[in-house]
């Protein structure tokens, strides 16, 4: 499978590291406009700095934009209708109608297109959602990412929030989980942020957090927030309470909000049963972050060859925009946003 790979940053990187290790894909070229560092295993690709010149004289089979999410669905559409199918990091789109237009796309081109929703693919999630979804609804979801960030963390934050906020570009995944968990129709969301940082935009906010009600009756809380000021304490929440009980996922002492695989591995997934001992899954042997890119793109070379429906997937990709992109609008206009 002849792979270009657009964007070097921290995903882009992993992602091609997956490439480079599966030998289901030849990795023919990569896309950055500066010159990025790359791990030892990457050094003898070619880079270029032109996307759309490297599409024309590359023509792989399968494109991963990994770049910022303001040139999502120009790359994504140009590539598809290059005749190449689509690995597009979240969020799909800055806006629903760009996201729709990138799905529309992979429809009329016959295009396989997988949005990069890693926590699909991590077992301690599939855990998660599975024990909450037995323990049926209606739901409370508490759900939050806080990353204190500083240093060359920072600026990529801040490079982030000239097109995204951070309850957006993280909020998607977490939204998503929700999704699966409920099953149920998103009918509201309330919003409210605030700007902590005079070094990004005046009409750009580094902490937010909102609330999204489900028909069913469930609801949900997330809570983002990006830059050297924020507390490291409680900044990894991730609990989900029903009627007759809650799962938890538990982090391990010391872990830190600046360090990218706390994102994604876990220790312990808590299960309370009312009127039960609670009972603690050892989560220990769980992938890291590399682990779970590759995971990911295992996936999309089985949605490949074996031409698996993402009907589903790309509507879901959909949907979790949409609420995240409501929660935006909610925080700049200060009223609820009906879906």
């Amino acid at each position: 499978m002849r792979t270009l790979v657009a964007g070097l940053g921290t995903m882009g990187r992993s992602h091609a590291l997956a490439y480079h290790r599966n030998p289901g894909f030849d990795l023919v070229g990569m896309v950055n406009r500066s010159t990025p560092r790359l791990d030892p295993e990457l050094a003898d690709y070619p880079v270029t700095p032109d996307f759309h010149e490297a599409l024309a004289r590359l023509k792989p089979d399968l494109v991963n934009i990994s770049t910022y999410t303001d040139s999502h669905a120009d790359y994504a559409c140009a590539a598809m209708e290059a005749g190449a199918h689509v690995f597009v990091e979240k969020p799909l789109a800055g806006t629903v109608a760009d996201a729709r237009r990138v799905v529309d796309c992979a429809v009329a081109n016959g295009r396989k297109l997988v949005v990069g929703y890693i926590l699909r693919h991590h077992p301690s999630w599939m855990r998660l959602i599975d024990e909450a979804r037995a323990l049926g609804g209606p739901y409370v979801f508490r759900l939050n990412l806080n990353q204190q960030s500083s240093g060359p963390t920072w600026e990529v934050h801040k490079t982030l929030m000239q097109s995204t906020s951070p309850i957006v570009d993280c909020g998607v995944h977490y939204v998503d989980v929700m999704c699966q968990i409920t099953d149920a129709r998103p009918v509201e969301v309330r919003g409210m942020g605030l700007r902590l940082s005079d070094e990004i935009a005046p009409d750009m906010y580094n902490y937010g957090h909102f609330q999204v009600l489900f028909a069913d009756g469930s609801l949900g809380w997330y809570e983002a927030g990006w830059g050297p000021m924020m507390s490291d304490t409680a900044f990894f929440v991730k609990d989900v309470v029903s009627p007759r009980g809650a799962v938890s996922i538990r982090m391990p002492e010391g872990a830190k909000s600046d360090d990218h695989d706390t994102h994604t591995k876990t220790s312990v997934i808590r299960v309370h049963r009312n009127g039960q001992p609670d009972e603690d899954l050892n989560m220990a042997d769980e992938p890291g972050h590399q682990d779970l890119c590759e995971r990911e793109q295992a996936f999309m070379l089985r949605a490949i060859t074996e031409d698996l429906d993402l009907s589903r997937h790309m509507q879901d990709a959909i949907q979790s925009l949409a609420i995240c992109l409501a929660a935006d609008e909610s925080v700049r206009s200060g009223q609820p946003v009906k879906l």
